[in-house]
Protein backbone atom coordinates (compact mmCIF):
# COMPACT_ATOMS: atom_id res chain seq x y z
CA UNK A 1 0.00 0.00 0.00
CA UNK A 2 1.30 3.49 -1.27
CA UNK A 3 0.52 4.98 2.69
CA UNK A 4 2.67 2.52 4.32
CA UNK A 5 0.47 1.31 6.13
CA UNK A 6 1.56 -2.42 6.62
CA UNK A 7 -0.02 -3.92 9.87
CA UNK A 8 1.95 -3.97 12.91
CA UNK A 9 0.77 -5.45 16.19
CA UNK A 10 -0.85 -2.64 18.16
CA UNK A 11 0.97 -1.53 21.50
CA UNK A 12 -0.35 0.09 24.69
CA UNK A 13 0.31 3.80 25.21
CA UNK A 14 0.74 4.40 21.61
CA UNK A 15 -1.23 5.98 18.76
CA UNK A 16 -2.56 4.02 15.84
CA UNK A 17 -3.05 5.10 12.62
CA UNK A 18 -5.58 3.20 10.73
CA UNK A 19 -5.83 3.44 6.46
CA UNK A 20 -6.33 1.35 3.43
CA UNK A 21 -5.66 1.23 0.00
CA UNK A 22 -9.45 1.53 -0.67
CA UNK A 23 -9.07 5.23 0.27
CA UNK A 24 -7.57 6.23 -3.15
CA UNK A 25 -9.20 3.98 -5.37
CA UNK A 26 -12.55 5.87 -4.32
CA UNK A 27 -11.84 8.02 -7.83
CA UNK A 28 -12.99 11.68 -8.25
CA UNK A 29 -14.08 13.53 -11.40
CA UNK A 30 -11.33 15.51 -13.34
CA UNK A 31 -10.66 18.84 -10.79
CA UNK A 32 -13.02 17.66 -7.83
CA UNK A 33 -11.45 19.18 -4.44
CA UNK A 34 -12.07 15.81 -2.40
CA UNK A 35 -9.46 13.88 -4.89
CA UNK A 36 -7.42 11.20 -4.68
CA UNK A 37 -4.28 13.32 -4.09
CA UNK A 38 -5.62 14.38 -0.05
CA UNK A 39 -5.07 11.01 1.03
CA UNK A 40 -1.46 10.74 -0.62
CA UNK A 41 -0.46 14.11 0.56
CA UNK A 42 -1.85 12.61 4.06
CA UNK A 43 0.23 9.45 4.10
CA UNK A 44 2.91 10.94 2.86
CA UNK A 45 3.04 13.50 5.81
CA UNK A 46 2.75 10.60 7.92
CA UNK A 47 5.79 8.95 6.62
CA UNK A 48 8.15 11.35 8.03
CA UNK A 49 10.88 10.04 10.60
CA UNK A 50 8.85 11.77 13.26
CA UNK A 51 6.00 9.23 12.71
CA UNK A 52 7.86 5.67 13.17
CA UNK A 53 6.51 5.04 15.94
CA UNK A 54 2.88 5.18 14.83
CA UNK A 55 0.94 1.75 15.06
CA UNK A 56 -0.25 1.35 11.51
CA UNK A 57 -3.09 -0.74 11.20
CA UNK A 58 -5.35 -1.83 7.98
CA UNK A 59 -8.92 -0.40 8.11
CA UNK A 60 -10.43 -3.33 8.06
CA UNK A 61 -13.78 -3.83 6.06
CA UNK A 62 -17.53 -2.90 8.35
CA UNK A 63 -19.91 -5.30 8.15
CA UNK A 64 -23.03 -4.07 6.14
CA UNK A 65 -25.24 -3.80 9.24
CA UNK A 66 -23.02 -1.48 11.01
CA UNK A 67 -24.56 0.79 8.37
CA UNK A 68 -28.01 0.63 9.72
CA UNK A 69 -27.03 2.15 13.41
CA UNK A 70 -27.26 5.45 11.47
CA UNK A 71 -28.74 4.66 8.11
CA UNK A 72 -32.12 2.66 6.50
CA UNK A 73 -31.32 -0.60 4.44
CA UNK A 74 -32.27 1.17 1.49
CA UNK A 75 -30.00 4.18 1.24
CA UNK A 76 -27.11 1.56 1.58
CA UNK A 77 -28.43 -0.57 -1.35
CA UNK A 78 -29.11 3.10 -3.21
CA UNK A 79 -25.74 3.82 -3.07
CA UNK A 80 -24.24 0.42 -3.92
CA UNK A 81 -26.34 0.70 -7.06
CA UNK A 82 -25.02 3.82 -8.22
CA UNK A 83 -22.25 2.79 -8.07
CA UNK A 84 -20.96 3.16 -11.80
CA UNK A 85 -18.64 0.32 -13.96
CA UNK A 86 -16.25 3.27 -15.23
CA UNK A 87 -15.83 6.76 -14.27
CA UNK A 88 -18.19 8.54 -11.95
CA UNK A 89 -22.08 8.92 -11.28
CA UNK A 90 -23.04 11.82 -9.28
CA UNK A 91 -25.58 11.76 -7.04
CA UNK A 92 -25.99 15.42 -5.97
CA UNK A 93 -23.92 18.73 -7.27
CA UNK A 94 -21.58 18.03 -4.77
CA UNK A 95 -21.11 14.11 -4.45
CA UNK A 96 -20.27 10.85 -6.29
CA UNK A 97 -18.99 7.35 -7.12
CA UNK A 98 -16.85 5.96 -8.58
CA UNK A 99 -16.91 1.94 -8.46
CA UNK A 100 -14.99 1.33 -5.64
CA UNK A 101 -16.54 3.91 -3.43
CA UNK A 102 -18.94 1.53 -1.67
CA UNK A 103 -16.10 -0.33 -0.98
CA UNK A 104 -13.88 2.62 0.23
CA UNK A 105 -16.61 3.67 2.39
CA UNK A 106 -16.85 0.36 3.90
CA UNK A 107 -13.15 0.77 5.03
CA UNK A 108 -13.97 4.17 6.41
CA UNK A 109 -16.52 3.04 8.31
CA UNK A 110 -14.43 -0.25 9.37
CA UNK A 111 -11.61 1.79 10.48
CA UNK A 112 -12.95 4.08 12.92
CA UNK A 113 -15.41 1.19 14.33
CA UNK A 114 -11.29 -0.47 14.74
CA UNK A 115 -9.83 2.28 16.16
CA UNK A 116 -13.42 2.88 18.47
CA UNK A 117 -12.34 -0.90 20.00
CA UNK A 118 -8.91 -0.93 20.38
CA UNK A 119 -9.09 2.44 22.35
CA UNK A 120 -11.55 1.26 24.68
CA UNK A 121 -9.72 -2.35 24.94
CA UNK A 122 -6.63 -0.58 25.98
CA UNK A 123 -4.74 -1.21 23.02
CA UNK A 124 -3.87 2.03 22.13
CA UNK A 125 -3.84 5.17 23.86
CA UNK A 126 -5.25 7.11 20.66
CA UNK A 127 -5.95 6.64 16.77
CA UNK A 128 -6.12 8.57 13.97
CA UNK A 129 -8.25 7.36 10.89
CA UNK A 130 -6.82 8.69 7.34
CA UNK A 131 -9.83 7.46 4.82
CA UNK A 132 -11.97 8.74 2.53
CA UNK A 133 -14.74 9.64 1.73
CA UNK A 134 -15.48 11.45 4.39
CA UNK A 135 -18.52 11.20 6.21
CA UNK A 136 -19.67 14.17 8.33
CA UNK A 137 -22.57 15.89 6.26
CA UNK A 138 -24.32 12.43 5.15
CA UNK A 139 -27.99 12.37 6.53
CA UNK A 140 -29.81 9.22 6.94
CA UNK A 141 -31.33 8.73 3.68
CA UNK A 142 -28.97 11.60 1.66
CA UNK A 143 -25.44 11.63 0.64
CA UNK A 144 -24.08 14.90 0.25
CA UNK A 145 -20.98 17.23 0.33
CA UNK A 146 -19.02 14.24 -0.71
CA UNK A 147 -20.00 12.07 1.81
CA UNK A 148 -21.52 8.84 1.29
CA UNK A 149 -22.39 7.45 5.28
CA UNK A 150 -22.41 9.04 8.71
CA UNK A 151 -18.97 7.48 9.39
CA UNK A 152 -18.58 9.26 13.20
CA UNK A 153 -22.16 8.95 14.20
CA UNK A 154 -22.34 5.30 13.20
CA UNK A 155 -19.03 4.78 15.44
CA UNK A 156 -20.83 7.01 17.97
CA UNK A 157 -23.41 4.64 18.35
CA UNK A 158 -21.16 1.70 18.25
CA UNK A 159 -19.60 3.08 21.01
CA UNK A 160 -22.63 3.61 23.07
CA UNK A 161 -24.73 0.10 21.94
CA UNK A 162 -21.91 -2.51 21.04
CA UNK A 163 -19.47 -0.99 23.85
CA UNK A 164 -22.41 -0.11 26.33
CA UNK A 165 -20.69 3.34 27.16
CA UNK A 166 -22.77 5.56 28.72
CA UNK A 167 -21.67 8.74 27.21
CA UNK A 168 -19.79 9.97 23.96
CA UNK A 169 -18.83 13.07 22.35
CA UNK A 170 -18.16 13.83 18.78
CA UNK A 171 -16.28 17.14 17.95
CA UNK A 172 -16.39 18.72 14.70
CA UNK A 173 -13.08 21.23 13.58
CA UNK A 174 -13.94 21.02 10.14
CA UNK A 175 -15.02 24.57 8.24
CA UNK A 176 -18.24 23.13 7.19
CA UNK A 177 -21.15 22.27 9.82
CA UNK A 178 -21.67 18.77 10.17
CA UNK A 179 -25.15 18.39 9.38
CA UNK A 180 -24.93 14.78 8.51
CA UNK A 181 -23.69 14.13 11.95
CA UNK A 182 -26.13 16.69 14.36
CA UNK A 183 -29.02 14.89 12.12
CA UNK A 184 -27.90 11.42 12.78
CA UNK A 185 -27.43 12.43 16.43
CA UNK A 186 -30.45 15.05 16.70
CA UNK A 187 -32.36 12.68 19.33
CA UNK A 188 -30.02 11.04 20.71
CA UNK A 189 -29.38 12.17 24.49
CA UNK A 190 -26.15 9.93 25.24
CA UNK A 191 -24.30 12.03 22.57
CA UNK A 192 -22.72 15.06 23.03
CA UNK A 193 -22.25 16.77 19.31
CA UNK A 194 -19.77 19.89 19.01
CA UNK A 195 -19.16 21.86 15.64
CA UNK A 196 -17.50 24.71 14.97
CA UNK A 197 -17.64 26.40 11.39
CA UNK A 198 -17.23 29.68 9.33
CA UNK A 199 -20.63 30.84 8.86
CA UNK A 200 -22.30 31.45 6.15
CA UNK A 201 -20.90 28.52 4.31
CA UNK A 202 -22.27 25.53 2.80
CA UNK A 203 -24.27 23.53 3.60
CA UNK A 204 -26.38 26.15 5.73
CA UNK A 205 -26.81 25.15 8.62
CA UNK A 206 -25.35 25.07 12.55
CA UNK A 207 -26.65 28.38 14.06
CA UNK A 208 -26.09 28.52 17.50
CA UNK A 209 -30.09 27.74 18.27
CA UNK A 210 -29.39 24.61 16.91
CA UNK A 211 -28.93 22.45 20.28
CA UNK A 212 -30.93 18.90 19.93
CA UNK A 213 -33.60 17.54 21.05
CA UNK A 214 -32.25 17.34 24.29
CA UNK A 215 -29.51 20.08 24.32
CA UNK A 216 -27.22 17.93 24.02
CA UNK A 217 -25.91 19.72 20.61
CA UNK A 218 -23.38 22.83 20.07
CA UNK A 219 -22.86 24.66 17.50
CA UNK A 220 -19.88 27.28 16.82
CA UNK A 221 -20.53 29.69 14.28
CA UNK A 222 -17.53 31.70 13.04
CA UNK A 223 -17.07 34.52 10.76
CA UNK A 224 -15.30 34.51 7.58
CA UNK A 225 -12.03 36.25 8.44
CA UNK A 226 -11.35 35.01 11.40
CA UNK A 227 -8.81 33.09 13.28
CA UNK A 228 -7.73 31.08 16.24
CA UNK A 229 -7.77 34.10 18.49
CA UNK A 230 -11.94 33.67 17.58
CA UNK A 231 -11.88 29.90 17.93
CA UNK A 232 -9.76 29.70 21.16
CA UNK A 233 -11.79 31.03 23.54
CA UNK A 234 -14.86 29.37 21.74
CA UNK A 235 -13.84 26.38 21.82
CA UNK A 236 -12.71 26.22 25.23
CA UNK A 237 -16.08 27.25 26.88
CA UNK A 238 -17.56 24.31 24.56
CA UNK A 239 -14.93 21.83 26.03
CA UNK A 240 -16.35 23.11 29.28
CA UNK A 241 -19.20 22.05 28.29
CA UNK A 242 -18.61 18.57 27.35
CA UNK A 243 -16.58 18.03 30.55
CA UNK A 244 -19.75 18.79 32.68
CA UNK A 245 -21.39 15.81 30.16
CA UNK A 246 -18.59 13.72 31.07
CA UNK A 247 -18.16 11.26 28.10
CA UNK A 248 -16.83 7.95 28.61
CA UNK A 249 -14.95 8.69 24.70
CA UNK A 250 -13.81 11.34 22.55
CA UNK A 251 -14.40 11.38 18.54
CA UNK A 252 -13.07 13.82 16.67
CA UNK A 253 -14.03 14.93 12.94
CA UNK A 254 -11.22 16.04 11.93
CA UNK A 255 -11.74 18.54 8.81
CA UNK A 256 -8.77 20.36 8.24
CA UNK A 257 -10.22 22.96 5.32
CA UNK A 258 -10.40 25.92 8.26
CA UNK A 259 -6.75 26.38 6.84
CA UNK A 260 -6.12 29.93 5.82
CA UNK A 261 -4.64 28.38 2.80
CA UNK A 262 -7.20 26.54 2.33
CA UNK A 263 -9.67 26.50 -1.61
CA UNK A 264 -13.21 26.21 0.32
CA UNK A 265 -13.24 28.40 3.04
CA UNK A 266 -12.46 31.61 4.34
CA UNK A 267 -11.41 30.80 7.97
CA UNK A 268 -7.55 31.60 9.04
CA UNK A 269 -6.80 28.96 11.12
CA UNK A 270 -3.17 27.94 11.03
CA UNK A 271 -0.96 24.50 12.03
CA UNK A 272 -0.40 26.16 15.35
CA UNK A 273 -4.40 26.52 15.55
CA UNK A 274 -4.86 23.05 15.38
CA UNK A 275 -2.31 22.11 17.60
CA UNK A 276 -3.63 24.22 20.07
CA UNK A 277 -7.60 22.53 19.57
CA UNK A 278 -6.12 19.10 20.07
CA UNK A 279 -4.33 19.92 22.83
CA UNK A 280 -7.35 21.04 24.52
CA UNK A 281 -9.15 17.58 23.34
CA UNK A 282 -6.34 15.36 24.75
CA UNK A 283 -6.42 17.61 28.17
CA UNK A 284 -10.47 17.38 28.03
CA UNK A 285 -10.07 13.53 27.44
CA UNK A 286 -7.60 12.68 30.38
CA UNK A 287 -10.13 14.53 32.61
CA UNK A 288 -13.22 12.67 31.64
CA UNK A 289 -12.45 9.36 29.59
CA UNK A 290 -8.86 8.25 30.60
CA UNK A 291 -7.36 9.78 27.41
CA UNK A 292 -9.37 8.04 24.65
CA UNK A 293 -9.98 9.98 21.46
CA UNK A 294 -10.55 8.43 18.33
CA UNK A 295 -10.01 11.14 15.31
CA UNK A 296 -11.19 10.61 11.82
CA UNK A 297 -10.05 13.05 8.24
CA UNK A 298 -13.06 14.81 7.32
CA UNK A 299 -12.01 17.83 4.84
CA UNK A 300 -9.04 19.40 3.91
CA UNK A 301 -8.62 20.68 0.15
CA UNK A 302 -5.19 22.18 -0.15
CA UNK A 303 -2.81 19.69 -0.02
CA UNK A 304 0.17 21.35 1.61
CA UNK A 305 -2.44 22.65 4.23
CA UNK A 306 -3.85 19.51 4.79
CA UNK A 307 -0.27 17.69 5.14
CA UNK A 308 0.71 20.15 7.60
CA UNK A 309 -2.27 20.22 9.56
CA UNK A 310 -2.71 16.55 9.82
CA UNK A 311 1.18 16.15 10.94
CA UNK A 312 0.36 18.60 13.50
CA UNK A 313 -2.68 17.34 14.59
CA UNK A 314 -0.96 13.75 14.79
CA UNK A 315 2.16 14.51 16.17
CA UNK A 316 0.05 16.18 19.14
CA UNK A 317 -2.10 12.52 19.46
CA UNK A 318 1.55 10.96 20.04
CA UNK A 319 2.35 13.03 22.05
CA UNK A 320 -0.18 12.71 24.39
CA UNK A 321 -0.75 9.18 23.98
CA UNK A 322 2.59 8.29 24.86
CA UNK A 323 1.77 10.54 28.49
Amino acid sequence: MRGGAQHLSLARMTTALYTHASALQHAAPPGHAEREARIEAVWAALRAPEFDALARAPAPRADETEVLRCHPQRHLDRIRAALPAVGQAMLDPDTYVSSASFEAAMHAIGGVNAAVDAVLAGRVANAFVAMRPPGHHAEAEAPLGFCLFGTVAIAALRALDHHRLARVAVLDFDVHHGNGTQSLLWEEPRAMFVSSHQMPLYPGSGAAVETGAHGQIINIPLPAGSGGAVMRPLWQAALARVQGFAPDLLLVSAGFDAHRADPLASLNWTEADYRWLTHAICDLADDCCGGRVVSTLEGGYDLTALAASVAAHVAVLMERGDD
